[in-house]
């Protein structure tokens, strides 16, 4: 596949800097070397209206921490559409810092609130531990909807890699308990199949940012064992029923590992008579979408995010 030039020289700086792969890293070790490179790769934070830190009770009874944004432009007694957000980075690393540029950019764009979550991390918390966080935390999201000046009627979830994993996965769970009622799922090159058996895997398998060792080793931190990879909480592509679910906005890269599994969760949410807006970039890699000092699709990219997000909310 042909690469846009931009990503071409994110990977070219990546194997000039001799960056260590993640997977042979402990998990402090690739948590750090993962905010170092936002530094690098992440445009400047925008100004929003306000950015708040709040937390919500977790399911330990732990405090879990979130970050509010509200978009600039907006007025500080206005209730908003929201957006709950799940960090990238394979359940392992990331945090509310390395997406706090993808998450004003969202706010700003789609003139609502952004909440990100920071859900507890493997390996020091397998799954579900993160599953649980994040379904917590859009539930809390919705009961605090006034307090928060948040619209509890146009609530929606989203996340990149494997927070797309963890959006997918508490649509579902939404689903199943009734609630919170959410208008959109925004699935940004999800993983969704822990399973890693797609075509794409052999295709990118290395050279890339996410490789298929990558992968294994942030799947084997994840997990429990391998009878967990046929939970659909964990691989939601092997949920028996995708029907009833939030609309969805699923984006893939086509120089990506998770670029078919992606694809094959958005036939599957139409099979299941889901409407399914499909964004795809096939000459980018994953990650872009938090690469735009370098990478300059990610920006417009950004803005459709938005404007999808935008029509979810404003749909009768």
């Amino acid at each position: 596949m042909a690469v846009d030039r931009d990503a071409e020289r994110v990977l070219e700086m990546v194997r000039l800097s001799g960056r260590p792969p993640y997977e042979t890293l402990s998990a402090p070790e690739a948590r750090e070397l993962f905010l170092a490179a936002r530094e690098v790769l992440a445009p400047d934070p925008p100004p929003v209206a306000e950015v708040r830190e709040l937390s919500a009770p977790g399911p330990t009874g732990a405090a879990l921490p979130l970050r509010l944004y509200r978009g600039a432009a907006t007025a500080s007694g206005d209730t908003l559409p929201a957006l709950v957000y799940f960090h990238g980075g394979g359940w392992v690393i990331g945090d509310l810092d390395t997406h706090d540029s993808l998450c004003r950019h969202l706010a700003n764009a789609a003139r609502c609130i952004v909440v990100a979550v920071d859900y507890r991390l493997a390996p020091e918390h397998k799954f579900p531990a993160a599953v649980e966080d994040c379904f917590a935390a859009t539930s809390w999201v919705a009961q605090e909807a006034a307090a928060l000046g948040v619209d509890r009627e146009r609530l929606a979830v989203g996340g990149d890699s494997a927070g797309g994993n963890l959006a997918a996965v508490v649509s579902l769970i939404a689903r199943d308990r009734g609630g919170p009622n959410l208008r959109c799922q925004a699935l940004l090159y999800p993983t969704v199949e822990c399973g890693m058996t797609h075509a794409s895997y052999d295709r990118f398998a290395e050279g890339y940012l996410l490789t298929r060792p990558t992968m294994k080793w942030f799947r084997e931190h994840y997990l429990r064992g391998p009878a967990d990879v046929d939970d659909w909480r964990a691989s939601p592509l092997r949920a028996a029923d995708l029907s009833g679910v939030a609309p969805a906005l699923v984006l893939t890269a086509g120089n990506d590992v998770l670029c078919d599994e992606g694809q094959a969760y958005a036939r599957r949410l139409q099979e299941a008579g889901i409407a399914v807006q499909l964004r795809h970039f096939p000459d980018q890699i994953h990650g872009f979408l938090t690469m735009g000092k370098i990478i300059e699709a990610a920006q417009p990219a950004l803005d459709d995010i938005a404007a999808a997000l935008q029509a979810a909310w404003d749909a009768r």
